[in-house]
């Protein structure tokens, strides 16, 4: 089955099913749980593996300029290349949005064993408080 070869783990946020099991997530939904665990953990987050995550959680107190995108843009990016081997990231673009306080991190991306494409936004607030 492609949703066993996808994959299949404890979804994101974790929550109890109907039989007060664990809720799984398979296959492509797998997949977009994945990427928003990457980008939502700093490194350093967890013991057992201080590398893994996403660096843009250092940029949160930054000035919104073209400097501070492009950094956020490329942590997002080199982190789902490192982490997340069963996608291919086609692109990643940042939108500002509100008065300079929100980043819309638009991640295009190709799962490659199906070759179907996604697109996740992932609000990155670089003040504390800030709203869409």
């Amino acid at each position: 089955m492609l949703a066993d070869f996808l994959g299949k783990g404890w979804s994101y946020p974790v929550s109890k099913d109907e039989k007060k099991g664990i809720t799984m997530s398979l296959g492509e939904e797998s997949i977009e749980e994945s990427i928003w665990i990457i980008l939502a953990t700093s490194p350093g987050e967890r013991v057992m593996r201080s590398d893994f995550g996403c660096g843009i959680h250092r940029w949160v107190f930054e000035v919104n300029d073209a400097g501070t995108i492009g950094r956020v843009t490329k942590d997002v990016r080199d982190a789902l290349i490192r982490w997340e081997p069963r996608i291919e990231v086609l692109d990643v673009n940042t939108e500002v949005k509100g008065h300079g306080e929100v980043l819309l991190i638009n991640v295009h991306y190709r799962v490659r064993s199906t070759n179907n494409f996604f697109n996740l936004v992932y609000p990155f607030y670089l003040r504390v408080g800030a709203q869409i």
